[in-house]
């Protein structure tokens, strides 16, 4: 058991896979074995997880700079960025970066049979490649690399070119400083840095961005049991319009590994990944990169990591390492000598 920013964690040893699967606080691990105990007994009611559901969805907000009647819930980020896909108009022009994640890229491409069309250059050509578009998608943290888009730039380029953007976050919530509000689409899945069950994700939306509920349910009323039956359509005025209904033990969990998350400083826990990180980096002859997210092109380095017993993945031919706030310098060690480095 470790203990990291307060909290508890049961995370093994050179375990620095948490851009795969983070590894939750005990104390949400325990709310959700709780929760399911109550399912088994059948003493759990739906109008238990509405408060989790509530709960989870500020905090989100909180994380990302927005105000929580922006927020939407759903079950993943594809189902979400097929919402925003949905409402473009025929023939949009969408503008991605090369090699992005394709929960981003796949739902706008699916839309090619309306003449939506979608290009994808270099990351770091985004702003200046934006205008011409309609919109740009992009993830915060690239997946593969750890890259950073510069949020920065981009926001500057879609305000002189009057072009929306959408953020995938699920890669930077929960370790990296965020604040989005100028951004017309902020997704986000539950079970990586935000530590969470899988089964979660959220949407921000400005209230200006065109979004169209075409996942309308129950669930997405202004009173959620007083739509379960009949017509006409009532949809909450908020951005619970577009809510999916919601997967209850993920949000048991949620609630509260990204309450807890939030009540954090985000910026000391940024400093500690990402000092880890390039802690890692250099020792392997590799430049900082301010990223909490490392990716090493050398031969067999995933074979020579899970030999020495790091838990890595395998993306785009290398071996991607990730260091959240439970991580230590010990982990740091570990990796490094199993791949032949030295740590000073």
């Amino acid at each position: 058991m470790r203990q990291a920013f307060g909290g508890w964690f049961d995370v093994p040893d050179g375990y620095l896979n948490t851009a795969n699967i983070g590894v939750p606080p005990a104390a949400a691990a325990d709310a959700v074995v709780e929760s399911v105990q109550r399912w088994r007994c059948g003493i759990g009611r739906v109008e238990d997880f509405a408060e989790p559901v509530a709960t989870a969805r500020r905090a989100f907000a909180r994380l990302i700079g927005v105000d929580a009647e922006r927020v939407a819930i759903g079950a993943s980020v594809a189902q979400l960025v097929a919402l925003v896909a949905s409402s473009l108009p025929d023939r949009a022009r969408v503008l991605v970066a090369a090699g992005e994640f394709t929960s981003v890229t796949f739902p706008f491409a699916a839309q090619q049979d309306r003449g939506v069309r979608v290009t994808e250059v270099p990351l770091e050509e985004l702003p200046e490649r934006a205008g011409g578009h309609d919109v740009v998608a992009v993830s915060a943290v690239q997946s593969g690399s750890g890259r950073l888009v510069d949020l920065a730039a981009l926001r500057e380029a879609a305000e002189r070119h009057h072009v929306r953007v959408l953020l995938d976050v699920t890669q930077a919530a929960g370790w990296l400083p965020l604040e989005l509000s100028w951004a017309d689409w902020v997704v986000c899945a539950s079970y990586k840095w935000l530590l969470a069950p899988r089964g979660a994700a959220w949407l921000a939306v400005r209230p200006d961005a065109p979004l169209r509920p075409v996942v309308a349910n129950w669930f997405a009323g202004e009173e959620p049991m007083d739509t379960i039956y009949g017509l006409p359509l009532s949809l909450a005025g908020s951005a619970r319009r577009y809510d999916l209904s919601p997967v209850w033990f993920s949000h048991v969990g949620a609630a509260v590994s990204m309450e807890w998350l939030a009540g954090q400083d985000i910026a000391e826990i940024s400093r500690h990944c990402v000092g880890l990180a390039d802690e890692f980096r250099t020792a392997l002859g590799m430049p900082p990169a301010g990223s909490a997210i490392v990716s090493v092109d050398r031969p067999d380095a995933v074979t020579n990591l899970t030999k020495a017993g790091i838990a890595c993945s395998a993306r785009a031919g290398r071996a991607r390492l990730s260091f959240h706030l439970y991580n230590t310098r010990d982990d740091v060690a570990r990796a490094v000598r199993a791949l032949g480095g030295t740590l000073t």
